[in-house]
């Protein structure tokens, strides 16, 4: 049966007032995301102890996250109102330093909306065996924070690496290295490191999971059974889920809706019944892990 289509539950105005851009909140959004990584770590550097360093960490992580999520937002031409915007601070303030190429992601994560759950999506690969059993996703979390995942997937870039090409990811390394030897902590910057190796790929697979892997029909048409949101505690937007990419059906549903209106959206399909009758929503990332573990058989 064929989806019953977003302009049953939103006007064509209230669409357009949704996917109205703002500059100034494109760039608060951005900002927000790096005062959060001086603040990791100037707290490390201030008061060094085993409690602001896994704090630290843990703040690093999420929010190299929500540089990934800059750049999936400027790539959908959705943070900024200014075409210019989108690629210039996507790519240089958020790209570059994940060493991440906007215009090559935009290709990639094109088709996964395209073809979202079917065999042709280039994401289905990390989701397509959910729901899994206990030992399995523990066994997957554990190569996470062990850094077996991270330490693969960054061999895999430096093998890919061109400096050409990937300068200004040396140029970021090498800048945050100075600044945090200027401020007295040079030893700091082994944190990032830290976060992106040990947490970051945790982070990244619990996101996969909310979005598609608790998903009821993956191959579905209807976003609401192909695609899943995560209502988010203020705490786990502040670790795990940056930048609204928690309200990821809103986003299949309407991609030019910006960030920062998604949860207007959200609550508006809420109000009107949108979700009625579906599996499509998780009540934070704990009940996340718990619908992506397959039963126990009775």
């Amino acid at each position: 049966m064929k989806p019953a289509p977003i302009t049953d539950f939103l006007s064509k105005e209230e669409l357009a007032a949704l996917m109205q851009p703002s500059d100034l909140r494109g760039w608060w959004t951005v900002a927000a995301n790096w005062v959060i990584i001086a603040a990791a770590f100037a707290l490390a550097i201030a008061w060094p102890n085993p409690l602001t360093i896994v704090l630290a960490v843990l703040l690093l992580a999420g929010r190299q996250l929500g540089l990934g999520i800059i750049v999936h937002d400027c790539a959908h031409h959705a943070l900024f109102a200014s075409r210019t915007l989108n690629e210039r601070v996507g790519q240089w303030l958020a790209g570059h330093p994940m060493n991440n190429s906007l215009a090559a992601y935009r290709s990639y994560h094109l088709k996964h909306h395209r073809y979202a759950g079917t065999p042709q999506d280039p994401d289905i690969g990390f989701v397509h065996a959910y729901p899994v059993t206990r030992t399995s996703l523990r066994r997957k979390f554990v190569r996470d924070l062990t850094g077996r995942t991270g330490t693969r997937d960054l061999l895999r870039e430096l093998r890919q690496f061109r400096l050409a090409r990937q300068w200004p990811w040396l140029a970021f390394h090498a800048g945050l290295l100075a600044i945090l030897s200027l401020a007295g902590g040079w030893w700091a910057y082994g944190l990032w490191w830290v976060a992106q190796l040990f947490v970051y790929p945790a982070i990244v697979r619990l996101r996969q999971i909310g979005e598609h892997g608790v998903a009821e029909e993956r191959g579905d048409l209807d976003p609401r059974r192909n695609t899943s949101t995560t209502v988010a505690r203020w705490w786990e937007k502040l670790f795990v889920a940056p930048n609204d990419v928690h309200y990821h059906l809103e986003h299949h549903l309407a991609a030019g809706v910006p960030p920062y209106r998604l949860g207007s959206m959200h609550r508006l399909l809420v109000q009107r019944g949108y979700y009625d009758g579906y599996s499509c929503i998780s009540r934070g990332y704990a009940d996340v892990i718990r619908r992506a573990v397959k039963p126990l058989p009775a």
